[in-house]
């Protein structure tokens, strides 16, 4: 059912929309399946998979922070330096840092592995964020991300980008210094317009995803001469990510 924190801030319309949104939500249940082998986790297996086979692998978890009841602290017990890196401290954290200036924190050229799972989506400059990655990954080493080409608004106003698999080809590219290794999309959903617009009249019958995962190599360093982004983040936003998980 609805919580109750939240039905409490509801008109009477919007409860009864809520409720009927509710309804239509259950009768889709014949057709969800499980997710166990979705592509989108899959492709989180065989990093996993990859990571075991690098011996004795340096190891950078961006976003680190505990904020929904998980750690992954152990995903690499073979690890020789596991580091928890986030923009506040907390459970999980090592090191407090912004990914934009990423290097400032870490020699160049020192993990084998560097992973964020639901990060980028709240990085102002993500562009700046992969040649950041690419500055402390070792050649050969490998970074896993995962996203989200759709979801509701969530830990605002630090929310700025949604993510189609394709757009990732503008990010991890022989320019930024990487080979994509895997690029997929999932968790699949369906979306219901609540305006009667005419290119929206059949949104329905489509099927989006909400997760989208990549597995990338460092192949050289960046094109520096190329690719130069000096504003910080305090240059464009006056705010924090806030210091509490909120609920979308």
């Amino acid at each position: 059912m609805l919580k109750r924190r939240k039905l409490k801030t509801l008109t009477a319309t919007e409860y009864a929309r809520a409720i009927y949104f509710m309804f239509i939500n259950i009768l889709h249940r014949p057709f969800v399946r499980r997710s166990d082998n979705d592509p989108y986790h899959d492709l989180y297996k065989e990093f996993l998979a990859l990571g075991k086979t690098l011996p004795s692998p340096a190891v950078l978890e961006l976003g680190s922070r505990n904020v929904s009841g998980v750690l992954r602290r152990d995903l690499f017990p073979h690890s020789v330096e596991n580091v928890g890196f986030d923009i506040l401290s907390g459970d999980g954290v090592d090191i407090v840092g912004d990914i934009h200036n990423l290097s400032r924190h870490f020699p160049l050229q020192h993990f084998d592995l560097v992973y964020c799972l639901s990060v980028f989506e709240h990085l102002l400059f993500p562009w700046k964020a992969v040649l950041e990655i690419n500055k402390v990954l070792k050649p050969g080493g490998y970074v896993y991300l995962s996203t989200h080409p759709l979801w509701p608004e969530h830990e605002m106003p630090w929310d700025f980008w949604r993510f189609p698999h394709n757009g990732f080809h503008a990010l991890f590219n022989k320019y930024t210094g990487f080979q994509i290794i895997s690029l997929t999309e999932g968790l699949p959903c369906k979306a219901y317009s609540l305006v009667n617009d005419a290119p929206t009249r059949r949104l329905w019958f489509r099927t989006m995803n909400q997760g989208v995962a990549l597995i990338a190599r460092k192949t050289n360093d960046y094109r520096s001469d190329l690719l130069k982004w000096e504003i910080e983040v305090s240059d464009v936003v006056d705010n924090m990510y806030p210091t509490k998980r909120s609920t979308p």
